[in-house]
């Protein structure tokens, strides 16, 4: 990568971009360029790791500070050297799809510790299930933590050694002449990729990387009062770390199935309840669906389209805790458009009654002949 490339530039950031900012623009790009999606392309390989040398950069304080001041040069102090390469693998199922920080995002600060990948995946659940929370096990392949060597990487019966280049620093500190005179950098040692140490008999099961590729089940616990869109995370979740260290995080992005019966505003449900005219004009009772179960609901005599009956205490609850929102019934009176004789008059009866004017009654095909031909 050029020296006189900007790191923020490459991400897409403003200078005064927060870390979260900062994550997500990488985020974005390294699905996009990521070799796995890209295969044999050169080129967005080449994207790929520029982008991911200056997220290494920039999300260190140090580091940003340093490039900041000194420019490529200045932010290469502590580099992650080798990174997190173990991708992740396809055949989540037909609930979610995935998507993984592989390769680069993962750090390896001073001393080879290092950080898994995160996860994401998107989980599709119904409204009664966030309304009410639940528990659903979810599939997904994923590097886990190799038993056979505990994670070391090394054979049964041996064990890492210390990196003779970086006496287990992980680092290699040089000292440079630059205009400002002596400066003293580090970066990943070559020999051990930035680890520390060196396994001279890896374990035939993971071969050194200290974790294996399985399929796992996870079980989420979906919180009463979720709504579309939102985030839940499971931390140590994500992928094993290489040769041990800190396991990634799983985050889960909820999406809400739409439900025929009712629309979600805030913590309030609302459904529509159609009403005959003789039900809206003398009042009734109706069973109502609600997803605590059937509820009769009264309705009173007089009710107009549009008019809004609530049933309190059936709708969303808060997700930190409170009391449920409603259920809003949303009332619509149909007008009958197919009368039977009998029918017919006593609606004229009740026009009369009250005074009202209507239509006359359609004399007929055959009273229209007769009146035609005299």
């Amino acid at each position: 990568m050029s020296l006189t490339q900007d790191y923020y530039e490459l991400l897409g950031v403003p200078r005064s971009a927060s870390e979260d900012e900062l994550k997500r623009a990488y985020r974005r790009l390294a699905r996009e360029l990521h070799p796995d999606a890209n295969p044999g392309d050169a080129e967005s390989e080449a994207r790929f790791k520029q982008i991911t040398v200056a997220y290494e950069t920039l999300r260190d304080p140090e580091r940003r500070r340093r490039y900041d001041m000194f420019g490529p040069e200045g932010g290469r102090g502590t580099g992650a050297g080798g990174g997190d390469t173990f991708g992740f693998a396809g055949g989540l199922g037909d609930l979610f799809d995935v998507f993984f920080n592989q390769g680069f995002g993962s750090n390896a600060p001073r001393g080879g510790r290092r950080q898994g990948a995160d996860a994401e995946i998107v989980l599709q659940v119904g409204l009664k299930e966030a309304v009410f929370g639940a528990r659903r096990d979810v599939s997904l392949k994923a590097p886990v933590s190799c038993t056979t060597c505990a994670g070391t990487g090394a054979r049964e019966g041996t064990s890492a050694s210390t990196c003779p280049d970086c006496r287990g620093s992980g680092q290699i500190q040089r000292v440079r002449q630059s205009i400002l005179g002596q400066m003293l950098t580090a970066t990943a040692c070559g020999r051990c990729s930035g680890i520390g140490e060196i396994i001279s008999s890896p374990c035939p099961d993971c071969r050194g990387e200290g974790r294996r590729l399985e399929d796992r089940t996870l079980t989420v616990e979906i919180p009463s009062g979720v709504d579309d869109g939102a985030t839940l995370r499971i931390a140590g979740a994500g992928a094993a770390a290489l040769r041990g260290g800190t396991p990634g995080d799983l985050y889960v992005h909820l999406r809400v199935e739409a439900d025929v019966r009712f629309e979600r505003s805030g913590t309030d449900l609302i459904t529509t309840l159609h009403l005959s005219v003789a039900q809206a004009a003398l009042g009734t009772e109706v069973e109502l669906d609600t997803l605590d179960g059937p509820y009769l609901l009264s309705v009173p005599a007089g009710v107009q389209t549009g008019q809004i009956l609530k049933v309190t205490g059936h709708g969303v609850p808060r997700l930190r805790g409170g009391r449920r929102g409603d259920l809003l019934v949303r009332l619509f009176v149909d007008t009958p458009v197919k009368l039977s004789k009998e029918e017919d008059e006593l609606l004229r009866k009740l026009a009369a009654l009250r005074g009202e004017q209507v239509q006359p009654p359609d004399p007929g095909l055959l009273s229209r002949l007769r009146s035609a031909f005299g």
